[in-house]
This record gives structure tokens, sequence and C-alpha cells, in this order.
């Protein structure tokens, strides 16, 4: 990795840490602004609502404190890496995430790959059938699936696939009540895993097959293609190391952008199929008026997004050695 890279990285991590601290504050009074007092929540859940009651839960965690004066504990704690205790499991915020966390990123990374295997697969074939039946039945497929909603998609991939043929667990991430070990708890995790990650990823599939079509029929068009098949160039070859390559860029650079977006995606997947991920525990902070837990998982959740940003910024110039890295 050359010094130019290096320097450009950790300009991007600079401006990346301001971002996120410019978030982590926006965040702070959106959530404020939101109907809901913890307190009452928290109380509630302890079958006690007077107001004395409710007064010692707020003084135990600042919340009668002025606006300014929590936004600027939130704030230095965060600067030292402290996103404070959770109201209802009493235990760090960051613990909880992490623990939380393998689950999101198995889930993420399954459906981020399948998706993008799919996609381009699909893409390719639907380009190389250009005007012809199979293109037609693959831009369609991508139409419907990008059109319809992904919490309808995955009530009915679980209705069908398990309630109606018992192909496949409909919750969870692993048998209840098995302690499973070794291979055949990989075996059951995978079997929990292909609903969630494959609706998941259907949507995102839609849209890179539905981009590397339109990529590779508009690149297959260009001078330096018509060369290569005017020097007697393979086809496959033509289209591998001419078309695909190039095509690839702007797919490469979707899917860097939509790679953050899976966690929005997660919140529903995670809750209709149970899923122990931080999309579940994000839409289970909300109803608990969690504030520390949900300023903790959007804080999570921006800094993956702008990770994700540098990561395809990286890999576009590993794709195209044409661009250059630069500040």
């Amino acid at each position: 990795m050359s010094v130019q890279t290096l320097i450009y990285i950790a300009g991007r991590l600079v401006k990346g840490a301001v971002v996120l601290l410019v978030i982590a504050i926006f965040n702070f009074f959106l959530i404020r602004m939101a109907p809901g007092d913890p307190a009452q929540v928290m109380a509630g859940e302890a079958g006690a609502t007077d107001e004395i009651f409710l007064q010692q839960l707020r003084e135990q965690f600042g919340l009668d404190q002025p606006l300014y004066y929590q936004l600027w504990i939130y704030v230095s704690n965060l600067l030292q890496f402290d996103m404070g205790i959770t109201y209802r499991q009493q235990m760090p915020v960051f613990d909880l995430i992490m623990d939380r966390m393998p689950a999101t990123l198995l889930l993420t990374g399954a459906a981020f790959a399948l998706s993008l295997l799919l996609g381009v697969l699909a893409g390719v074939v639907a380009a190389a059938k250009h005007h012809k039946f199979m293109d037609s039945v693959i831009t369609v497929a991508a139409l419907i699936f990008y059109a319809t909603p992904l919490f309808w998609l995955a009530m009915m991939a679980a209705l069908f696939f398990s309630v109606y043929l018992n192909w496949l667990p409909s919750f969870g991430m692993q048998t209840v009540g098995e302690n499973l070990t070794g291979w055949e708890k990989v075996k059951d995790i995978g079997l929990h895993l292909i609903l969630p990650a494959t609706t998941l990823g259907l949507f995102f599939t839609a849209v890179y097959a539905r981009m590397t079509r339109t990529s590779m029929i508009e690149t297959s068009r260009l001078d330096f293609v018509k060369t290569a098949k005017a020097k007697g160039m393979k086809p496959s070859r033509v289209t591998t190391h001419h078309v695909l390559r190039n095509a690839l860029l702007p797919v490469v650079t979707l899917a860097g952008l939509q790679a953050g977006q899976l966690i929005g995606g997660a919140v529903l997947t995670e809750t209709v199929f149970a899923w122990p991920g931080i999309g579940r525990l994000m839409f289970e902070a909300l109803f608990q008026r969690d504030y520390n837990l949900l300023l903790g998982v959007f804080f999570i959740s921006s800094a993956m997004v702008v990770l994700f940003n540098l990561v395809t910024d990286v890999i576009y110039c590993i794709v195209d050695p044409r661009i250059e890295l630069s500040k």
C-alpha cells in the first residue's frame, strides 16, 4: 500500500470522525424530540407510577437535567468511547451492542454476498440475452422484488417455507433447547439464516441485476470493445476482461453505498424472524424509550456506513487503476 493511499485513508478517517460527531449530536436532539418518557416506561414495567418514583428515576439517569447539560455529558462520554448504561438492562450500551453485533454481521454479510453474486450473475445473463425471453424474465423478476415491501416479503416467506412446507425454521438464530456443538451447530445456524438472509438480499439483488445489465449493455457499445471483437478475441474473453470489468465500476460504487443500508433493512428482517441482532435491539429500545441504547445503535450503524464508504473508495481504485486517491 502506497504512502499516498495511507495519507488518503488517514484523512478520510479524520473526516469520518467529524461526520460521526455531527450525526451523534443530530440523533441526540432527534430522539429527545420524540414523544414518550423513559421514566414512565420503566415505572410502568415496575408497577409503580407515583410521581416520587418517577422523579427518582429521572434523577438516577440524569433525565431531570437541562437538555444542553445532557448533551454535554453525552458528547463528553462519547469522546471517551463511553456510550452510557442502558435504562432497562442496566449494562454498558457498548457491551450489549457488541453482544448482538455478530448476529447482525452474519445476517447482513450473507445477504450482501448473496445479493451481489446473484445480482451480477443475473445482470450478465440479461445483458447477454438482450431483448430475448431470458432478459424479459430477469427484468420482470427484478422489478417485482424491487417493488415488494420487505416486511411483506419476509412474512410471506415465513408462512410459505416454514408454516406451509415446513422446510426451514421461521424464527431465531438457533433451535431452542438443543445444545448443539461443532458442525451440527453450524448447520443449525445456517438453516435459520437462509430465510432472513434471502429475504433481506432479494431487494438488493434486484438493484444489482438492473444496474449490471444496463452498465454491460452500455459498455459493450464502446469503441474498445468493438476493437477487441474485430481482433478476433473470443466472446467470453471480451465479456469477462473488457465488458464486465468496466461495467462493474458503478455496481461496486452502489454496493458500497448500500452496504450500510442493510442495517436499516435488518431492523424489519430481524423483527419478523426474531433474529437476535442489533436491528431487533434497536426496535426494542425504541418501544422502551431507552435513549442511551438507541443513540448507541445509531452511532455504531453510522460508523459502519462511514467505514463501508471508505472501503468502497479503496476497492474502486483497485478495480479501476486509472482512478487515483486524493484528499
